[in-house]
C-alpha cells in the first residue's frame, strides 16, 4: 500500500494572489476548493495532483530546495511564457545560471524560482507543461518517494535520482549532494493514504520518515530523510 499525491503545496503570504499567478502562467487550471491545503488548483497532469497555496508567515530565506522546470514547444512558446509569467509579477533571478544558459530563470510575485527551459528537453518529452518538480536532494531520498509513492525509479546515475507516476506526467527529479539550507518558504509534498492515516504514516516512517507532528485539519506532518517537510492527509 502506498500513497497518493494530493497536491504540490506553495508556502503562501498571498495563497489566492499566488494562486492566479500560476493560473496565469500555466493556464487551463480550474479551482478545486482547498483540498484541505488551502487555495487549490486541479493541474490537469496525468498524475491527478492539485497545486495548493497554503497560508504561512515563514520568511524565505535563500534559494528553494524544490522548483518547478516548465516545458516549451518551440522557442516562440518558450519566450511567450517567460513574457506572461513576467505580465503577471515574475521577475528574472540570477541563481548562477551563467549568462551561456538557454533556460530562463524566473521567480514568482512571492520569490519561488522556477525555470522555463528551451524547447528540445528530450529527459522531459512527454511530461506536458509542468515538465519537472526538480528538487535539491540526496539519492536516499530519491529512493524514498519511490517507494511512498510507488512510482517507479526513472532515472538514478550519479547519485541523482528522478520517478515518475506509472500514469506519466510531471517527474519529480532530486540533484545529489550537497544539499541546499532549509530556506523556510518552499514547496511541500501533500499526500493521501490508500486507507488508514496511522497505518500509512507508520509505513513511512519504516522508510525513513521522521513523524514531527499533527496539524489542526488533522493531517500528520513528517520530514523525509532529507529533513523536507511534508503533510499525509486523513483519508479521501
Amino acid at each position: 500500500m502506498t500513497s497518493r499525491l494530493i497536491a504540490i503545496s506553495f508556502d503562501a503570504h498571498q495563497p489566492e494572489r499566488l494562486a492566479h499567478f500560476w493560473s496565469g502562467v500555466l493556464g487551463g487550471l480550474e479551482e478545486a476548493g482547498d483540498s484541505r491545503t488551502g487555495v487549490a488548483l486541479r493541474s490537469g497532469n496525468a498524475a491527478g495532483y492539485h497545486l495548493g497555496f497554503r497560508p504561512t508567515r515563514t520568511p524565505k530565506t535563500g534559494q528553494n530546495r524544490l522548483h518547478f522546470d516548465l516545458t516549451s514547444t518551440s522557442p516562440e512558446d518558450q519566450r511567450d511564457t517567460v513574457a506572461r509569467a513576467l505580465d503577471l509579477g515574475a521577475l528574472h533571478v540570477d541563481i548562477g545560471q551563467g549568462p551561456d544558459a538557454t533556460h530562463v530563470v524566473l521567480a514568482d510575485p512571492e520569490g519561488n524560482e522556477f525555470c522555463v527551459l528551451e524547447p528540445g528537453n528530450r529527459f522531459l518529452a512527454g511530461c506536458g507543461s509542468l515538465g519537472a518538480l526538480a528538487c535539491d536532494g540526496s539519492q536516499a531520498v530519491g529512493y524514498f518517494w519511490s517507494e511512498a509513492l510507488g512510482w517507479p525509479l526513472v532515472w538514478d546515475q550519479d547519485e541523482e535520482t528522478a520517478i515518475q507516476s506509472p500514469d506519466g506526467g510531471t517527474k519529480i527529479t532530486w540533484g545529489g549532494p550537497p544539499l541546499m539550507p532549509d530556506p523556510g518558504k518552499d514547496l511541500h509534498l501533500d499526500l493521501a493514504p490508500h486507507g488508514d492515516q496511522e497505518t500509512e504514516a507508520g509505513r513511512l516512517v519504516s522508510l525513513g520518515a521522521k513523524r514531527l507532528d499533527r496539524a489542526a485539519d488533522g493531517a500528520v506532518l513528517l520530514a523525509d530523510p532529507d529533513g523536507n517537510t511534508f503533510r499525509l492527509l486523513t483519508g479521501q
